[in-house]
């Protein structure tokens, strides 16, 4: 997103802790990102982001549902078992089917002699910038995003997931953070992902923001199906039930952005560890885990702002960049 920076970049630093290098979901050794991005500059306006573990196992994790409006296909089993058996796939509403049935196809080629696999496929409700209707998600989006998926920097903003999506009243899409607590005398690391699509007062570091005042006559959007979806991934060694702790924790941040937590609003979050070691560590020990979760998410969030670019949609509909100098 050229001419867009991060929220650090900016100036606004979120907690004390330090980040991983890239400040991004991508420091949990082994987590890489891949996006495909559908934009025909009117129209369509949406596409598929993809986090993979490498390499890739059954692994510890948990599901949250802070309001369940919205379509998380495989989130029971992983709350039965447990257990991630699958990438994570995020993308817009009404295409989640069509990416869950083409990450089965990406499952089974993995596995040739498979016979039950769990997808876990992700949304949010795109359609305000996006004709959504024409669900133009195809098997192939899906597995370039799995395919070129790599452990880089995450591209922000408009870009995968996020290209049309909307948060606050601003423009908003994916966002990525990190951080590195020490627990019990070992670093560990927390990165989280977004895809940022819901309501509410934009809140920098505790400062209401909202669009009527940072652009003058932009007037408030509200799209019908905001959501939030967050993937949390530590290289922390926890089981699920603790694993569902940092998961809630992640949805309680996006009420320092100034989330609402709308009736319409599917907000979830998604926690694993690629930890290999089989102790985990004592609750008592997670606080500083707590605290990176928190951060980490609220970083992200912002970010999913500050480097989204304003952009016209179907219909005419416009979705407003933060702009930079009202910040303050």
């Amino acid at each position: 997103m050229t001419g867009r920076s991060r929220a650090r970049a900016l100036g606004v630093l979120v907690g004390t802790l330090p980040t991983g290098p890239l400040n991004a979901i991508t420091d949990v050794e082994g987590v890489l990102v891949g996006h495909t991005t559908i934009d025909d500059g009117a129209a369509l306006r949406t596409g598929v982001t993809a986090i993979v573990p490498r390499p890739f196992g059954p692994l510890p994790a948990a599901v949250y549902t802070g309001n369940g409006y919205g379509k998380l296909v495989g989130s029971t089993q992983v709350d039965e078992l447990g257990v991630l058996e699958s990438p994570i796939v995020l993308t817009g509403t009404l295409s989640v089917f069509r990416a869950a049935d083409a990450v089965l196809t990406y499952l089974m080629e993995l596995h040739p002699g498979g016979l039950s696999f769990n997808p876990l496929v992700g949304e949010t409700n795109d359609g305000f910038l996006s004709d959504i209707r024409r669900r133009p998600i195809t098997e192939r989006h899906v597995l370039d995003a799995l395919e070129g998926a790599s452990g880089g920097l995450p591209a922000e903003g408009c870009v995968g997931a996020g290209t049309g999506t909307t948060a606050l009243g601003f423009k908003a899409g994916i966002g990525t953070s990190s951080r590195r607590p020490v627990v019990e005398g070992v670093p560990v690391t927390v990165g989280a992902l977004v895809q940022a699509n819901f309501g509410g007062v934009l809140t920098v570091r505790g400062v209401p923001m909202p669009v009527e005042e940072l652009v003058p006559g932009a007037g408030r959007v509200e799209p019908p199906g905001n959501s939030c979806m967050i993937v949390v991934a530590t290289d922390a060694p926890l089981d699920a039930r603790q694993l569902g702790r940092l998961a809630r924790r992640a949805v309680f941040a996006m009420g320092r952005v100034g989330a609402s937590y709308s009736h319409g609003s599917g907000d979830y979050a998604v926690a694993f560890s690629t930890a290999s070691r089989a102790a985990v560590l004592p609750d008592a020990a997670l606080d500083p885990v707590f605290a990176a979760v928190m951060d980490a998410v609220e970083e992200a969030l912002l970010n999913s702002l500050f480097m989204a670019t304003t952009t016209t949609g179907v219909h005419g509909h416009t979705s407003h960049a933060v702009p930079y100098d009202r910040l303050g």
